[in-house]
């Protein structure tokens, strides 16, 4: 499984060309407390019902709070065939830890 750090997808956002798409996969309580903006939401439950909503051959990293609920969404995609997924090492933590200290912590 391919992780990718707080920082390089920081970098990547900020830099010009494509951007992955990033999947929240939070509850929404969660995502009322803090949210990297322009993510595409969809609880972890619900991603089966959802699936199609997602690109198989996108870029995508997938966040949650600490990366446990997001690793176990990627073992699922995979297995349904989806290529280009990361796993955001240490999710919104981490974010919120190491590249923007005034996000709402949890």
């Amino acid at each position: 499984m391919r992780t990718m750090t707080v920082r390089a997808l920081s970098e990547r956002l900020a830099a010009p060309g494509p951007r992955p798409v990033i999947l929240d996969v939070r509850e929404e309580w969660e995502i009322r407390l803090c949210a990297l903006p322009g993510t595409l939401h969809i609880p972890m439950g619900q991603i089966p019902a959802r699936i199609e909503e997602l690109g198989r051959q996108d870029e995508i990293v997938v966040v949650c709070h600490h990366g446990i609920r997001s690793r176990r969404v990627i073992g699922f995609l995979e297995s349904q065939g989806f290529t280009g997924l990361h796993n955001l090492h240490g999710g919104l933590d981490a974010w919120a830890r190491d590249v923007d200290p005034a996000m709402h912590k949890y």
